[in-house]
């Protein structure tokens, strides 16, 4: 009995370090949190003066990425409304991505270039390809190195195929599905001549509006060939000879000499120290909370 007893009491001992540990964990998450969020306000709320808005556009253009619709059309509509903005730079050092994003952006571009009346100019660095291009063309100009990698206008969808690999290995699929084409796409299941030719059809779609925006943020200073849609890519020398960029620049070049205004200010939003703290923070205590459950037993 007097061990059950002393038992006890140790459980509770440790129960209530838990929740002191826990709340104490909470609270400065808390803090963290709400220093970062005055940090933000702070920052938006400071006053500017004459200058060129820039905006980045890095890396693969997905929904999850620094370069999400959300994000970028977050910036870019800080960019347009901020009065001392006298034009917008948007510069590319990204392969491209999702053909979804990358048109929500340039449809955002050209709504808030028609309604506060400010020019767009895209800058390439390193490159501009694919849903990277399809977001450029909706610029005014298009500005790049001579060695920048810019076009590849064109769709894909990348998978594998193990449908032999599983029968040599004696594996069997138990793929079952409601609807004959549901499985489409899956690797362990073969691509019937029918469901080919649809996806190939949903490509060519995909394709065709991606030609059509290029052609109309372009216009006749597109010089169309057979490769020009083909998915092929060239260096920013040729882009401009082509038709797909419009002269050799960096930022600060087009901040200095086209737009006028030489201060940049960056509306990209970046995560600052506080917010990178509060984000490592809160995986520590979930880890932390897991642990302490699987220690007591709630978790198996």
């Amino acid at each position: 009995m007097a061990a059950f007893a002393k038992d006890y009491l140790a459980d509770r001992r440790t129960e209530r370090r838990w929740r002191v540990f826990f709340r104490l964990m909470w609270i400065g998450l808390f803090a963290v949190l709400f220093w970062a969020a005055l940090n933000a306000r702070n920052h938006a709320a400071a006053p500017s003066g004459p200058h060129t808005a820039l905006v980045e556009v890095r890396g693969e253009i997905a929904a999850d990425g620094e370069a999400s619709a959300e994000v970028l059309v977050a910036a870019l509509k800080a960019a347009f409304e901020d009065d001392g903005a006298q034009a917008v730079v948007l510069r590319f050092n990204s392969p491209g991505g999702s053909p979804v994003q990358a048109g929500i952006v340039n449809d955002e571009i050209r709504r808030l270039k028609a309604l506060y009346k400010k020019k767009v100019y895209a800058v390439v660095e390193e490159e501009c390809a694919s849903g990277a291009y399809y977001i450029a063309v909706a610029a005014d100009e298009i500005y790049t190195d001579k060695a920048s990698i810019v076009g590849s206008i064109g769709v894909l969808m990348d998978s594998f195929g193990f449908t032999g690999t599983m029968e040599k290995l004696g594996v069997e699929r138990r793929l079952i599905t409601a609807g004959e084409n549901k499985g489409i796409g899956d690797p362990f299941s073969p691509l019937t001549d029918k469901q080919r030719a649809y996806t190939q059809a949903t490509l060519d779609q995909i394709h065709q509006q991606f030609i059509k925006v290029v052609k109309e943020g372009r216009g006749k200073r597109l010089k169309v060939s057979a490769d020009t849609f083909s998915g092929l890519f060239w260096n920013g020398e040729e882009a401009v000879k082509l038709g797909l960029a419009d002269h050799l620049g960096n930022l600060d070049y087009v901040a200095r000499e086209v737009v006028k205004a030489e201060d940049i200010i960056d509306y990209t939003p970046k995560d600052n120290v506080a917010e990178r703290l509060a984000k490592r923070f809160g995986a520590s205590i979930g880890a932390g909370a897991v642990k302490a459950m699987r220690s007591m037993g709630s978790i198996r």
